[in-house]
C-alpha cells in the first residue's frame, strides 16, 4: 500500500493565484460604490477566483491510497478506481510555452462511474502513471497515440506485443 498527496509547495502557486484575484475584487466591491454592471463583472471575477480557491483546498486535502486492487481517495472528494474495472486512461501534456519545454502532465482515470484526474505535481506521479498503464495494459484498453507518447516520455514502456497490437488498432 502506498500513499500520495499534493505537497504544500506544489499548491502554493494556486493559493496565491486565487488570493491575487479574490482579494482585490472583493476589496473593490466592499469599498467603492459601483454600478450594477461593474458590480456584476467584479462579482463574477470574485466568484471565479473563490471557486478556484475552493478547488485548490479540496485538491490539497485529498489523499490517495494505492493498493494492488485499486486507487482510492480520502478527503472531501472520495472516489475509487478499481484496477480490474479500469475503462479509461488518458495521459495528457499541457505546455506553457510554444517550444513545449515547460508544462505539466495530467492523468485521467475512469472505472465505471468513478473518475480521477491527477496532475504531475503530486508526489509519486510517475509511479501512479506506471501502475495505471500496467492496469490499462492488463485490461487491453486502447490508448491514444498522445497517451502512448507521453508514457514513453516518462519512461513507461508497455510490452512489445501489446504495443504492436496497439499500433495496429490505431491504424484501423
Amino acid at each position: 500500500m502506498s500513499y500520495y498527496a499534493y505537497p504544500t509547495s506544489a499548491m502554493l502557486g494556486d493559493y496565491i493565484r486565487s488570493a491575487a484575484g479574490l482579494i482585490p475584487a472583493t476589496a473593490i466591491l466592499a469599498g467603492l460604490p459601483l454600478g450594477s454592471i461593474t458590480t456584476t463583472v467584479l462579482g463574477s471575477f470574485a466568484a471565479l477566483f473563490a471557486g478556484f480557491g475552493v478547488r485548490t483546498i479540496i485538491r490539497h486535502g485529498t489523499r490517495f491510497e494505492m493498493t494492488e486492487s485499486a486507487l482510492r481517495t480520502s478527503g472531501l472528494r472520495r472516489a475509487a478506481i478499481v484496477w480490474g474495472e479500469l475503462d479509461r486512461m488518458k495521459l495528457a501534456y499541457y505546455s506553457t510555452r510554444r517550444d513545449r519545454r515547460d508544462g505539466w502532465m495530467q492523468l485521467e482515470l475512469r472505472s465505471g462511474r468513478s473518475s480521477l484526474r491527477l496532475d504531475s505535481r503530486i508526489t509519486g506521479f510517475t509511479e501512479l502513471v506506471e501502475v495505471s498503464a500496467r492496469a490499462a495494459e492488463a485490461r487491453d484498453l486502447v490508448l491514444s497515440p498522445a497517451t502512448l507518447a507521453n508514457l514513453a516520455a516518462l519512461g513507461v514502456r508497455l510490452s512489445a506485443a501489446d504495443s504492436t497490437t496497439q499500433a495496429a488498432r490505431d491504424c484501423v
